[in-house]
């Protein structure tokens, strides 16, 4: 199939599958910790860049022809191999995906389009949100996600305190860390100042182990993270 991977068991999400709402690497950062590889090209305009009846037929199919782990299925994700909100009928897919399973709707997301009122409309009757905030200084956020030239962290921030105010379902927060780039402990307490303001039901920690798109990229040791985790608190779990 060209729009669903998995399913896939995992500790955070337990049985889920996931739709791509993209082609390949159709993204607004280029992140040096990507599994995915190198952006080749940044796109920050939203679109239906996948047909949602297409991603809709597949589901039906998989559904249909998968009874026992339909039922089974936790969540239904969106993610794929590029940056989900950027597709412009998200809204109407989340719609349909409810009307078709029982499962839960997660939305991975790198946060870059929810400071606009429309993308968190868009996906506001999803059950789980999964967004990223790897920085709090542009710099640095320029270094490690590597933006198209129209995302400023601030404005990343203030779509999270937003979403925060009107989405009712849960905010999982995911902090991406490498060693050397974003995981100083002055950073992480102005980190910990802006996640305070966002408040997510979750902070989940992460650190790359799997290849990345750069050479040279390397995680956090255990220690650091585990007093990285106790700054952001009692939310605050290693993942």
């Amino acid at each position: 199939m060209k729009y669903i991977y998995g399913p896939v068991k995992s500790r955070r999400l337990g049985l889920s599958l996931g739709l791509s709402l993209t082609p390949h690497k159709v993204c607004n950062l280029d992140c040096l910790y990507c599994q995915l590889g190198k952006t080749k090209e940044l796109f920050n305009k939203r679109e239906e860049y996948a047909r949602i009846e297409d991603i809709l037929f597949e589901l039906k199919e998989w559904l249909t022809s998968n009874p026992q782990a339909a039922k089974e299925l936790n969540y239904v994700t969106l993610s794929g191999s590029g940056e989900p909100t950027l597709n412009s009928q998200i809204g109407r897919l989340i719609d349909e995906i409810k009307k078709m399973s029982t499962a839960r709707v997660a939305v991975i997301t790198n946060a870059t389009l929810l400071s606009d009122e429309r993308v968190r409309s868009d996906i506001q009757y999803a059950d789980l949100l999964v967004p990223s905030l790897d920085a709090v200084e542009q710099d640095i956020f320029d270094k490690i996600d590597r933006p198209h030239p129209e995302i400023k962290v601030k404005d990343i921030i203030k779509g999270l305190i937003s979403l925060r105010k009107d989405f009712k379902g849960k905010i999982w927060l995911e902090v991406m860390l490498v060693k050397g780039v974003n995981d100083e402990l002055t950073h992480i307490r102005k980190l910990k100042e802006a996640v305070d303001k966002i408040n997510p039901d979750k902070i989940q920690i992460n650190s790359p182990v799997r290849t990345t798109a750069e050479q040279g990229v390397m995680p956090v040791d255990s220690e650091k993270l585990e007093v990285i985790r106790e700054i952001l608190g009692p939310t605050a779990e290693i993942v």
